[in-house]
This record gives structure tokens, sequence and C-alpha cells, in this order.
């Protein structure tokens, strides 16, 4: 019993056993799939830079066949390279020149100039567009102060609208049913309306720039209807006499570009064609850009010279096959009178297309 209860108790546990080791291996993959995507990307880029000459020269050098491009031959570039590849140079029309041609630089030169330039033109354009509009809007402010100060004017204020538009300034006289700018059905201008046109023809001086006067009216119809004189004529009267009225306050007469009745095509009112506030007058103070396409419609006109049809030559875009020709009428013959005599005579009508005798004509 002594010698079981001395001996030493010996417990053998297990180590608990380790898990597996997973591994890294999917992080290299995953290393070299990030690097090869970023090669791919920087190969992407280079050649998104490169120009269609290059990218030639580099189609060429990867197309020779491998014995080339290690020993040489007839088609491989003569420069420094360990490996002579077989293309020319990418950035020369002759093989073994490692600089830009003097062509492709001169060419980017004149490229470079004429981008300039043409920024350089935008920019004085968008200058002196400016400027105009400073100019129309001081004349706006000028127009506005002098009906202020006119006494006789302020109190038909409501009447006149001026406002921007993409042709310039817009000065509109709006007619009322209480105060009507012209005598009824005609052009006669009212003494009120005297006053306020000559007064805008004295500030329209203060600025170069030229004017569209328009006429405009509502839609009641005359009885006659369209065949006699009607708003056409009737718009395009007054806008005539409006010019004459501001011309009489003292605007220089070239100022005017045009004078043209609108009869009642463009209304204010588009719900009621037949609201008086539809006969109105506008007076366009043009801008640069608007006067200086009239101008080209005016000057893009083509006429015939008189001799055109006596010249013999045919017109542009025609042929002479294409020129309607009279045809010449068939000549007559006229027989010959016969003088009367005993003997009677026998006659011959001549033959066609020959001349009658001094006697038959």
């Amino acid at each position: 019993m002594s010698n079981n209860k001395d001996r030493a108790i010996v417990v053998k546990r297990a180590a608990p056993k380790k898990a597996g080791h997973h591994g890294g291996a999917w992080k290299l993959a995953y290393a070299d799939f990030m690097t090869a995507m970023m090669a791919f990307f920087l190969l992407m880029w280079l050649l998104s830079s490169a120009s269609t000459v290059q990218l030639r020269g580099i189609a060429d050098y990867f197309n020779q066949p491998l014995k080339i491009t290690l020993w040489g031959g007839d088609r491989s570039a003569e420069d420094s390279s360990i490996l002579k590849g077989g293309g020319r140079d990418i950035s020369s029309q002759d093989q073994g020149v490692t600089r830009r041609s003097d062509g492709a630089t001169e060419r980017s030169e004149r490229d470079q100039s004429k981008h300039n330039d043409d920024d350089a033109t935008k920019q004085l354009e968008g200058s002196l567009e400016r400027k105009e509009q400073v100019r129309l809007h001081d004349l706006q402010v000028k127009l506005m102060a002098a009906i202020e100060a006119n006494p006789v004017l302020r109190q038909f204020k409501q009447q006149i609208r001026i406002d921007s538009t993409l042709q310039g300034l817009r000065i509109e006289i709006v007619d009322s049913q209480k105060r009507p700018m012209f005598a009824t059905a005609r052009d006669v201008v009212e003494p009120y309306m005297h006053d306020i046109l000559q007064a805008i023809g004295m500030t329209l001086n203060d600025v170069p720039n030229r004017i569209v006067v328009q006429g405009h009216t509502d839609a009641v119809p005359y009885a006659g209807g369209e065949k006699g004189y009607s708003n056409w004529e009737l718009s395009a009267d007054r806008a005539n006499a409006s010019r004459r009225e501001l011309i009489a306050g003292g605007m220089d007469e070239s100022k005017v570009l045009r004078v043209l009745g609108l009869a009642s095509t463009q209304n204010l009112n588009k719900a009621d064609p037949l609201d008086p506030e539809n006969r109105r007058i506008s007076i366009i103070v043009l801008n640069k850009k608007s006067e200086d396409a009239l101008m080209h419609d005016d000057s893009t006109t083509t006429t015939l010279s008189d001799d055109a049809a006596g010249s013999g030559k045919s017109l542009p875009g025609l042929t002479p096959d294409a020129v309607p020709v009279k045809a010449a009428p068939a000549p007559v013959a006229i027989a010959p009178k016969v003088a009367k005599s005993v003997v009677p005579a026998v006659t011959v009508a001549p033959a066609m297309g020959t001349t009658a005798a001094p006697e038959a004509q």
C-alpha cells in the first residue's frame, strides 16, 4: 500500500490540435492581378497619347521577323539600340533619326498660331459686344430719364416699353383704347405721338447703331378684305409716318435700315388678336451682329446684266441646251404679181425659202 501511495501520478493531456494554415497563395495572385491591371492601364494611357505615325511605327516594330530583329536586315532601323527594330523611327520619316521631323514641327507651329489668332479674334469680338451692351444700356437709361423729365411724356410712360432682345434694344409705343396713336384706320399721327417720337429721335443720335421701324395692327379686317387696302398697307404707312417723325425730331435719316409693316402677325396679346394693345410701333436699335446680318442679306442678291440675253453666253448653272430658244418662223413664199396681158402667162410659185422680188414687197 505504501508503494502505491508514494508513486507519482502522471497525467497526460493531449495538446489541442492546431488548425491547418489556410495559405497566402491568394494574396500573391491578387498582387499579380493588380500589377497586371496597372501595367494594362499604363499601356492604354501611352497608346491613347501616341499619334498615328507613332502607332504605325510601333506596329512595324513588332511585325518584324525575329531573325531580322536580332541580326538585322534590309528593314532594320540603323540606330544605337541594342536590339535593332524592324520599323522606321516613329518620330521621323527617315530611318535612324530620333527627333521630330521639320514638317511636323512646322505644322504644329502653324496650328498653334492659328489657334492663338482664333482666341485673339474671339476675345476682340467679346470685348466689342460688351462695349455695345453697355452703350445700349446707357441709351435705355437716357430714354427713361427723358420720359421722366418731360411732363408731357411722363403721362404716357405706361404706353412706352423699353427692353433688350437678341437683336438689340427694342422701344415699343403701344396703342390703347383711350389714347390711340393714330387716327382710326389711317396713318395720321396724333399730337401726343409727335412728342414721343421726336423725343426718341433726338436721343437715338447718341449711339451709332442703326434702327428698324416696325408697324403693327390688330386683326380687325377692312370691309373690302385683303384684296384692297388692308392692315398690311396700314401698318407699313404708320411705320413710315413714325420714321418721318423721328427724323423731324433730329434723328439722322441714314440711321434707318428698315421700315416694315407686319400687320397682325406679331401680336402682343396672342389670346386676343383684336386687343388694342396689339396696335403699336416698334423701334429696334440693332446691335452689330444683327446689323451685319441684315446688310449681308442685302449684299447677296444676284442681278442680270442688260446684255445677258444678247451676249451669247449662257447663265451660270445653265447649259446651252437648257436655255429655251424660240424657233424661227418658217419662210413664207410670196407669189409675184403678174401683169395683165393679152397672152395668158403661166405663173410658177417660187420654192420655199426664196426671197421675194422687190415688186412683191
